[in-house]
């Protein structure tokens, strides 16, 4: 049709190919075959790279980043909403306090989660993990100065061997760095007399959230929320292995520290932005 209309009326088109009027006009408005741009398709495929994690300002960031293909944030959006390629929105937690106290440090983070230097600000945190056999706890260390998790320990238990042996990993892979600030919510390891002598051996800061306050510790909880958000999204609870829980773990730690751009960090991954400093 789009060959001959020019030349020819579309009532003789039709009529040359016995092509009813109403057939022609029915194909006409449900729409032609759609042929995707090339925007589109790197689109498609960055989206399903990053497993569909991230939102459309992050696609419109990685689009110039890695292809050179400039496009307005409403753009990108509105392709990923034409091919169903938004991210899936985390679901708000409520907070819930854990243990009883031993030693309670003051808060002196004070939600400033800012670092000028790596080693200068650490924040910690334990989540659940519902995904295996079994119930598992994963520990994580952050650095606030390019958000990068610097250690974590994924056990079957929350006990305090889990903190401490997260904490010796990030001072071990840091060089035992000196006078960091270590930050965590009022749980029960965090206020073992265990967990704050050590911390106190090794000349560290510690710091502590105000009591059933999860917005003293926002960072490192909106990190546990993604990991479940973006690698288990569509995973039952108790339907895999714990190995498989263990890989998937990994898998993600490993996305979020050397692949995963952040705004914060002017759209550079966490590695990426801790080189600079190097």
């Amino acid at each position: 049709m789009e060959k001959f209309r020019l030349k020819y009326t579309v009532t003789s088109i039709l009529s040359a190919l016995q092509v009813p009027r109403s057939s022609y006009y029915r194909w006409l408005a449900k729409g032609a075959v759609h042929i995707r741009t090339i925007e589109e398709e790197t689109i498609i495929e960055l989206c399903k790279k990053t497993k569909y994690r991230n939102g459309h300002r992050k696609i419109k960031a990685l689009l110039a980043r890695e292809h050179d293909i400039k496009l307005n944030r409403n753009t990108v959006q509105k392709i990923m909403q034409k091919f169903h390629l938004q991210c899936k929105v985390k679901q708000k937690r409520k907070w819930k306090s854990q243990g009883d106290s031993e030693v309670i440090a003051p808060n002196l983070l004070e939600r400033n989660f800012t670092a000028i230097k790596p080693n200068e600000k650490w924040v910690t945190d334990i989540t659940y993990i519902q995904y295996g056999t079994t119930t598992l706890f994963l520990s994580t260390i952050m650095d606030l100065y390019n958000n990068e998790i610097v250690a974590y320990k994924l056990y079957d238990h929350q006990q305090t061997p889990l903190v401490m042996d997260t904490l010796k990993e990030a001072l071990s892979i840091r060089n035992n760095p000196e006078g960091v600030m270590v930050h965590s919510d009022q749980g029960s390891v965090y206020t073992s007399y265990a967990f704050q002598e050590f911390v106190k051996e090794r000349h560290l800061v510690s710091s502590m959230s105000r009591r059933g306050n999860c917005w003293d510790n926002a960072v490192i909880e909106s990190f546990h929320s993604n990991l479940k958000t973006e690698e288990f999204q569509y995973i039952k609870f108790n339907s895999l292995s714990n190995v498989s829980v263990a890989q998937k773990v990994e898998e993600y730690l490993r996305h979020y520290n050397e692949e995963r751009i952040q705004k914060k960090l002017g759209y550079l991954t966490p590695k990426e932005f801790g080189c600079l400093a190097a």
